[in-house]
Parts: C-alpha cells; structure tokens; sequence
C-alpha cells in the first residue's frame, strides 16, 4: 500500500470514529428536571458516554454536532431510583409462603427467578438496588450481580447481602423436631469469635456489607425479641468496617434497635416498634430509617384486609413512621420488594406519601440520600459529572407521586434500555 493510500484509509477510519464519538452524546430535553433535591424547569441534560456531560438551562449549552435528541415533552427527568430494601431471590407471599420459598425452591430456581426479577426492577426505572439477603440461597445474589456486571442478563447494578446473619436458634424456618435438619434463610452464628467468621466469610463469598438480625422471633408466632447481645454486634460491625465494608440491622424492637445503632451499624430495617428515644439515638449516630411500609401493607392485604379499617399492625406503622418523620430522623426509600411483586417498587413511594411525607422529600430519599447512605458518590443526582443513570415519567411526580408507576425512559451507564413512546 502507499504512502498516500495508508494516509487516506487513516483519515476515514479517524472520520469515522470522529462520527461514532459524536452520535455518542445525547441530548435529553424534558419539561422538568428534578435534580436529586429539587425540580427545575428550562433544563436540558447532556448525555456523553456513561457520564451526565452538562446538566442545566438549555441557554448554557451550545449542543456539540451531531448530537442525537431526545424530547420528553411533558416529561420530568430523574436520577434512577435507589431501591434501599429488597430481595430479588423472593416473590410475594400470596403466591408462594416464605417458609415454602426457603424449603422447596431449589437455589438454582431461585437465582432464575431472580433474573427475571432484576429485569422487571430495571424497566420500572431501578437503576441501582441493594439487596437485604438471600433468604436461604446462599450466594446467589453475588451471582446475580456477577452476570448482570458482565453483561449476562439485564438489571440494576447492586449491591448484596449474602446470606444474613441471625443467632443461633432465631430464625426460620421453624416448627420441625430436633432430628430434621432444616435449611435456614440465614446463617447462624453465637458467640464473638463466631460470628466474626460468619461476617468474614461472608465478605470473602462476595457480600458488598453485611446484615445482621438484631432481634426476631425464637418461637413461631411469638413477638420479637432481641437477638444479639451487644459485644457481638460490635464485633460483626467492627470486622465489616476493618474490611471497609459496613453492618445494617434488621430491628424492630426498641431494644434491638437500640443495641445495633449504639453497635455502630449504618442503616434500621423496619423499625417498626421505634420510640422517641429510639429516633433521638438514631440521629444522634446518624443511623439512616428503611421503614418498609409497603411489606406490612402487602402482608395485611394477604390476610384479607380491605382498607375499610386499618389493621393494628397497619396503626402502629402509621404511628411509627409519623414519629420518624417528626423526628427528623433520615428516612431512605427501601419498600421489602419481592414480599410484594418485583417492578411495584412505587407502592413504597406512594405509602410514604400517604403516611405524611412530601412527594419532594421521598423522591430524595429515592435518590440522593440512599446514594448518600450507600457510599455511592457518583449516583443519586442529575449533575455533571455523575453516571448517567436516569429515567423520565410523565407530569410531575413532585405533585402527585403516581407518576412514578409509568417509567417510559430509563438510561443505565449512559445506555438507553427502555424507550417507550
């Protein structure tokens, strides 16, 4: 080949690349804009790569050639949800009991079931999601989050538990004599230098934090006691954060509550039987609340409840997350999805609207706060420089948060993976 002839062929492919690069950015215009914090209206979103590029009034840009366009009239553009609480590795309860999911669905069924799960989580606008435990299937949530990051199967990025961490006798499933070994929906652990293994082991298996049980039931149908004493907790805290990792507690009891937060754990699941105290201690540590009122919601309306008159367990929710909010304590968006259907993430929005808290604060505790929470410093905002994980609902959902069961756009890294209009 000549010298001029190696000198042409290099031009073209440089043009074309030079295109390809070009056709890579994406212009994003929407009516709304609500940034992780606020809503904005006249803003425009510039999409190159994964990253968000510009993100502002449409007067401060000046859109590079070629740029595609995509108009969302009537549209508001948000950071993709942060689901806080949930199990991919579940499906809800009327179809199939918890104790029947750990005992006759094998791991294997349960990680498919999961892929299908992830699927439906990300076309309803999850783009990030942690993971509370994989009830009785090992590690299969670390495989899940293996095959969704090499491309295997569509999801959210996430963030998993692994099995759990419960006291020795705490858990389920229950009710079978000494003699049948039953498998368990966590792992079992007594002692400190037990339990430092479980938490060791647990992070050596892949587990991105730990969750620990801080109180439970030890006999079926009785109510929940506290679990761990409180040198084992500190214990399984503290060999999480010598890994650089973190502990979450599964706690409803004030007591429980009370020993995980003083233990130094990062996050409340439930709380359901929390105090004015109890919220006091949780602020003075800057321990985050995952309420989970749609689980209770879901769990009484399998009973047969019918919202002519609330439940006491549906009053004492109430109640609780009224003194949460009055508290002050940091709320974060986390609904125990998968005890209810996978892609209904937006029940635990509109409950915490209907419980007292305003379309605005619940977006950013959907957002910004559990990227906050979660240690993810380049999520949870539409803001240069941050992933562009975004997803686009019709209206204003800071008016009225129905919006949010309606996702037509949903952007992971940058990609655009559902299109529907």
């Amino acid at each position: 080949m000549h010298t001029s002839q190696r000198t042409a062929l290099l031009v073209l492919i440089l043009s074309l690349f030079g295109s390809w690069s070009a056709a890579a950015q994406l212009l994003l215009k929407p009516t709304r804009v609500f940034d992780g914090k606020q809503m904005h209206r006249g803003w425009v979103v510039l999409v190159e790569a994964s990253e968000i590029a510009y993100a502002g009034p449409e007067s401060g840009l000046k859109p590079p050639k070629n740029t595609e366009i995509i108009s969302l009239e009537g549209m508001t553009l948000l950071p993709g949800l942060i689901e806080g609480h949930s199990h991919l590795l579940l499906h809800p309860y009327n179809e199939t009991s918890w104790n029947d999911q750990v005992l006759k669905e094998s791991p294997a069924e349960r990680a498919i079931r999961g892929a299908v799960h992830a699927e439906k989580s990300l076309m309803a606008g999850v783009t990030t999601m942690r993971d509370l435990g994989s009830e009785g299937a090992g590690y299969a949530d670390v495989a899940l989050k293996k095959s969704i990051d090499s491309g295997i199967i569509p999801g959210p990025r996430l963030l998993v538990a692994g099995p759990a961490i419960v006291a020795t006798g705490a858990y389920g499933p229950k009710g079978f004599h000494e003699g049948v070994n039953v498998p368990l929906g966590a792992e079992p652990a007594s002692g400190v230098g037990e339990v430092i293994s479980a938490v060791r082991r647990q992070l050596g298996g892949g587990a991105d934090f730990i969750k620990i049980y801080a109180d439970y039931r030890w006999t079926p149908g009785a109510p929940s006691q506290p679990t761990f004493l409180t040198e084992e907790l500190e214990a399984m805290v503290n060999a999480a954060k010598s890994a650089g990792k973190y502990a979450v507690a599964h706690a409803s009891t004030p007591e429980g509550m009370k020993r995980a937060i003083l233990a130094g754990v990062e996050t409340i699941e439930h709380g359901d039987e929390a105090t004015q105290d109890t919220y006091e201690l949780m602020k003075a540590n800057h321990t985050v609340l995952y309420p989970t009122l749609a689980a209770g919601d879901a769990i009484e309306r399998y009973s047969g409840w019918d919202e002519k008159k609330d439940t006491e367990r549906i009053l004492r929710k109430k109640e609780s997350f009224a003194l949460a909010l009055a508290s002050g304590v940091i709320i974060g968006f986390g609904g125990d999805v998968g005890v209810y259907p996978h892609g209904e993430n937006y029940r635990e929005l509109e409950l915490m609207v209907a419980y007292g808290m305003s379309e605005s604060a619940v977006l950013q505790a959907a957002t910004d706060i559990n990227a906050r929470t979660f240690h993810l410093e380049n999520l949870g905002q539409v803001r240069k420089g941050y992933l562009a994980d975004l997803i686009a609902v019709p209206g204003d959902p800071t008016e009225d948060i129905r919006a949010m069961r309606i996702v037509p756009l949903v952007m992971l890294n940058g990609e655009v993976v559902k299109k529907d209009f």
